[in-house]
């Protein structure tokens, strides 16, 4: 497996093991990486974008003991050891942003720190946010997940003392323009303090909450 070189140094190095990024890599290439690092494998690893026609496409073989996730397109043999304390809030505006808010939350999985998620909060139907904000505003970090205008991360960002990571989607109409908009509204967000991650990274997300939680709970 000459094209793969593994940063085996990361998780010691910054508190975050190296992932496996799927989309391009050839199916042999992911085939032999799911069978090393599948149960019971070398250590820990956790593949992302793992769309669900390649993950068929594999041979029985590298399928075997792998837990994986057709819509997050994420998968994995083993998860890391339990972190010590904390929980991250996953909120997203609407059950269409699910490939990106359950891309957040089965990292944190992966990572083994504790999420819950919070789907369908959009402000077209603010109650639905303002009825589960208690619930929202007792976890230690929250990521928003929005697409369209994304104005639920202005909302929330005015009602959560929370750090607060927003991801946005390419979910929408037109001049939605596959998220370009959404992300263009978090950027300009009236709230303060709100980091704002690449459109469909609930990875990336997931891995700064985890950078959070660190400090926190070290």
């Amino acid at each position: 497996m000459k094209d793969v070189v593994f940063d085996y140094a990361r998780a010691a190095r910054i508190g975050l093991p190296e992932a496996v990024f799927c989309e391009g890599k050839p199916l042999e290439t992911l085939a032999e990486l799911l069978t090393r690092f599948g149960q019971g494998g070398e250590h820990p690893v956790l593949f992302t974008r793992l769309a669900p026609e390649v993950f068929a496409a594999l041979p029985e073989t590298a399928r075997a003991g792998i837990d994986y996730h057709p819509l997050s397109r994420t998968a994995w043999g083993e998860i890391l050891p339990r972190q010590p304390g904390g929980k991250v809030a996953i909120v997203s505006a609407g059950t269409a942003d699910g490939h990106a808010a359950w891309e957040a939350a089965r990292t944190l999985e992966f990572l083994s720190i504790e999420q819950t998620m919070f789907e369908d909060c959009g402000v077209a139907g603010l109650w639905r946010l303002l009825e589960r904000l208690p619930k929202i505003n007792a976890h230690d970090v929250v990521i928003v997940v929005a697409g369209l205008d994304a104005a639920l991360t202005s909302v929330l960002g005015g009602l959560t003392p929370q750090p607060l990571l927003a991801v946005p989607t390419s979910v929408g109409y037109g001049v939605a323009n596959q998220g370009e908009t959404a992300r263009h509204s978090m950027l300009a967000s009236c709230a303060p303090g709100v980091g704002v991650f690449n459109i469909d990274n609930g990875y990336g997300a997931a891995c700064a909450a985890a950078r959070i939680m660190r400090l926190l709970y070290p």
